[in-house]
């Protein structure tokens, strides 16, 4: 055999293992995340709450200034939010949300100002004009309802311990 032909066949299989190499290489890169799983489950998301808030007749009640514990200025805009009385809410039962403001006009009453409320820091709700406002469409477990006093400026109006409002109630089956 000539010289040639040994040179012409050490290359070919240089190549053929060049080539080789690469086949697997590109054989083991697929980009599938399930290539080298046996199974997938597919878990769908948790149920979502939608409650719906509906307003109700009420007379707003004057807040006693003298029962108010904490630091505030009087003579500035509040926010009091009524405690439901109970921390526990049946699924099918409204949940109130009851306030009243001195000092302070809603929007809607012809002020400036507007309440806002947020349940599980879900999406802001608002209240343009003082009526008593409930929630229903609960899912059982721990929620928290936030209630802000906000001002003209769009930011939640400050009055010491008062305007910003947290409450945690639990609702069961």
């Amino acid at each position: 055999m000539s010289t040639l032909n040994v040179y012409a066949i050490k290359r070919m299989k240089r190549i053929l293992i060049v080539m080789s190499a690469v086949l697997v290489c590109a054989g083991c890169s697929r980009n599938n995340d399930n290539a080298h799983t046996t199974a997938t489950t597919v878990v769908p998301p948790p149920p979502r709450q939608v409650l719906r808030a509906e307003t109700k007749p009420g007379r707003q009640a004057p807040v006693k200034m003298e029962t108010l514990s904490g630091k505030f200025d009087a003579a500035k805009p509040l926010l009091y939010l009524y405690s439901p009385g109970q921390e526990t809410f049946h699924v099918n039962d409204e949940v109130p949300i009851i306030f009243s403001l001195t000092n302070a006009k809603l929007r809607g009453d012809g002020g400036e100002y507007r309440v806002r409320y947020m349940v599980d820091d879900d999406d802001m709700q608002w209240i343009d004009r003082w009526e008593q406002i409930v929630l229903t469409g609960w899912l059982p477990g721990k929620h928290t309802v936030r209630v802000e006093l906000v001002g003209p400026d769009g930011w939640p109006y400050r009055n010491g311990d008062y305007n910003i409002v947290t409450r945690e109630i639990t609702i069961v089956k």
